[in-house]
């Protein structure tokens, strides 16, 4: 069986494993405050070009994604998304389940536009009865999408024009970050998501490690108690080194851009055996994931020998189902999903 689920079903990147292995019998302090989570605070920092940005250790992506928006918003606020947006449709009401409500706008292949999100703010607060309605607090978006699609560089722009004007944080979701900043299609690098975002993080556990992802804060904005805040959502993890060390590795000599780059070079291999057989796909998607339109009897036909996700429907007789590649995907493996076909 050839699977193609997810970009997290591998474990971890071999560097990892070693470091972690070299690092096991260290007495170490927790909560992350030890030299290895110091030292990869440092060198993220560096690479987004702010060494004054607040860096902490989270271990997955709805964990993040909770975290961050909770102890962001006030408690009359609620978070603005896409309404393909991760948080809105597949955190299993997560963000809800802390009080705070998802505000949603509409979608353009799985990207918010500046212009509606402009608007939307403003008819809220032209709206003579607001105070009896949940405040747009936070704007989130995710980059890629869950689509696989990019912002460019002026749509960013302009995203965080709109969130500044309204005095309200830009919060980017980087759960697949890698992938996105290694695309042949974007113009947008990490120093960018740095300098337009005023909180973002770089997913670790899609790209290359066994779990973890890296929070920045961009403008000394990091919420007061930010500790105390994390271990009242229990998350904040004692050895808090199997995050440092991952990231550690994870940012020396750029492992984690050139990792990146081989999922986007597989995706690519992927998306031509695909089109050499005719395939259509639902979105033209410059990253790692790619939607492919099945007709239901042959998508049934596949799933004997090719794991992948269904994604949604596309009329009665045809699905569209999700194939992703990460950083562990191999040019033999997508030889074989061809043979396949």
């Amino acid at each position: 069986m050839i699977s193609f689920e997810s970009d997290y079903i591998e474990g971890a990147h071999p560097l990892i494993l070693e470091a972690l292995a070299k690092t096991n019998m260290e007495s170490l302090s927790g909560y992350g405050s030890d030299k290895y989570t110091e030292r990869a605070k440092e060198k993220i920092a560096a690479a987004c070009g702010l060494p004054q940005a607040q860096v902490f250790f989270l271990t997955g992506g709805t964990q993040t994604n909770q975290i961050v928006i909770d102890t962001m918003l006030a408690q009359y606020e609620g978070v603005l998304s896409a309404q393909t947006g991760h948080v809105s449709v597949h955190e299993a009401g997560a963000i809800e389940y802390t009080g705070r409500k998802v505000l949603t706008i509409p979608a353009h292949n799985g990207k918010m536009d500046a212009n509606e999100l402009d608007s939307f703010i403003k008819d809220f607060y032209a709206d003579g009865n607001h105070e009896h309605m949940v405040f747009p607090g936070l704007c989130y978006i995710s980059h890629p999408t869950e689509y696989g699609t990019l912002y460019s560089k002026e749509e960013l722009a302009q995203i965080s024009e709109v969130c500044h004007k309204h005095k309200i944080p830009l919060f980017m979701d980087g759960a697949r970050l890698g992938y996105g900043l290694a695309s042949r299609h974007t113009d947008v690098a990490l120093q960018d998501v740095a300098r337009l975002c005023d909180v973002f993080y770089i997913g670790g556990t899609k790209v290359g490690a066994l779990c973890g992802e890296a929070v920045v804060f961009t403008k000394k904005n990091m919420p007061a108690h930010f500790d105390h805040l994390v271990k009242k959502h229990g998350a904040l993890l004692a050895k808090g080194r199997l995050l440092g060390v991952q990231f550690d590795t994870l940012f020396t000599d750029d492992l984690y851009f050139k990792i990146s780059r081989n999922a986007i070079d597989r995706a690519e291999e992927l998306k031509s055996a695909f089109s050499e057989k005719g395939y259509k796909f639902f979105i033209d998607s410059p990253t790692n994931q790619q939607f492919v339109i099945l007709e239901n009897s042959k998508m049934q036909e596949l799933q004997k020998s090719v794991k992948f996700s269904f994604w949604e429907k596309y009329d009665e007789n045809h699905t569209v189902v999700r194939f992703a590649t990460s950083w562990a995907t191999t040019s033999e493996k997508i030889s074989e999903l061809r043979s396949v076909l």
